[in-house]
């Protein structure tokens, strides 16, 4: 789970904090997460909220997003993921929403606006740091700036389909060879490494991740949810749902080296209603009956999915043991 923190990690979990001192200089946002943020801001002063965004800030990054004085009340912040992340772990507990835009803005009544271009936001308290008032975007791992940058690259490296597990932000052989090897793959310096471009080189792979490890490709006109089943600790554990775009391919994440998986997926319509062709969704799944739920979800326990309120379907099962370049593509028939 991720968490807001003031520029002095604390313990607890992602949820409301204390109201911003007003006047103080600049702001800066910090990245102690394994993924990429793009972070949109509140500030609000008397009844008025003014939003901006979309903030990018790579893993152990800190992006100064305020120039000169801080002149708010409050400060809110939302956070999302670049769609390559698959279900990352995002809960927005705040209890106020803001307007936003798809592409970046700033908008002086962050209230006015209909609710379809509102995003829940959460409070923050800055705290004082060497760069000033700053927010911290955390993991339950606690990494500081340089253990985030590595289990950022860790991640991509994983989803782009080289064995940079676990995923825990300490250097060690396997992760120094997967970067070597990635290098190597795309004929790139060593220095490419350690370059501010680097994350934008990693997530380029890890949206097109085909000719490497498991991926989904939709070949369809619609947007596909797909699931996957994983065998972790004796049982298979489901995730979902990872939203895979017309005429794009996904890497989900899968971690350490299974030798089967499970996938199921379903064609969505613009309102996330599944299509249908006559009575039949249009799906592409098997004969593994798992449990998934609307949202998303990572379930341990496939029995009784019904009993326990969850909905089912049927998984495709996928020997990768004989098939370690494996990609999945939805067609339409």
């Amino acid at each position: 789970m991720i968490r807001i923190l003031p520029a002095i990690a604390a313990a607890g979990l992602f949820g409301v904090l204390a109201t911003a001192s007003p006047a103080r200089a600049e702001l800066t946002l910090c990245n102690r997460t394994s993924y990429r943020m793009d972070i949109a801001i509140g500030l609000e002063k008397r009844a008025t909220v003014e939003t901006r965004g979309w903030y990018t800030v790579d893993p152990g990054q800190c992006r100064q997003v305020v120039d000169g004085v801080l002149d708010a009340d409050m400060v809110y912040v939302h956070a999302r993921t670049p769609e390559v992340y698959g279900s990352a772990p995002l809960p927005q507990n705040g209890n106020a929403d803001f307007c936003v835009h798809d592409t970046d803005f700033k908008i002086s009544d962050g209230r006015s606006c209909p609710l379809s271009q509102q995003l829940r936001f959460t409070p923050a308290k800055p705290s004082d740091s060497p760069k000033g008032p700053t927010v911290n975007l955390a993991e339950e791992a606690d990494y500081d700036d340089d253990q985030a940058r590595l289990a950022g690259i860790q991640r991509l490296l994983v989803i782009a389909g080289y064995d940079a597990n676990p995923i825990d932000g300490v250097q060690g052989s396997k992760t120094q060879g997967a970067i070597a090897k990635f290098l190597a793959d795309r004929k790139l310096p060593a220095s490419e490494a350690t370059a501010p471009t680097f994350f934008e080189t990693l997530l380029k792979a890890a949206a097109n991740p085909e000719g490497f490890g498991f991926s989904w490709c939709n070949d369809t006109h619609y947007p596909v949810m797909a699931s996957l089943g994983i065998v972790e600790m004796g049982s298979i554990v489901t995730r979902g749902w990872y939203r895979v775009e017309a005429g794009k391919c996904l890497r989900p994440d899968v971690r350490g080296e299974p030798h089967r998986l499970y996938s199921y997926a379903e064609a969505v319509d613009s309102t996330g209603r599944a299509i249908k062709h006559g009575n039949q969704k249009l799906a592409w799944g098997g004969d593994v009956t798992l449990c998934t739920r609307d949202g998303k979800f990572e379930l341990s326990d496939q029995k009784d999915c019904a009993a326990r309120g969850l909905n089912s379907a049927g998984f495709a099962a996928i020997d990768t043991a004989s098939q370690p370049v494996t990609t999945i593509r939805f067609k339409e028939q």
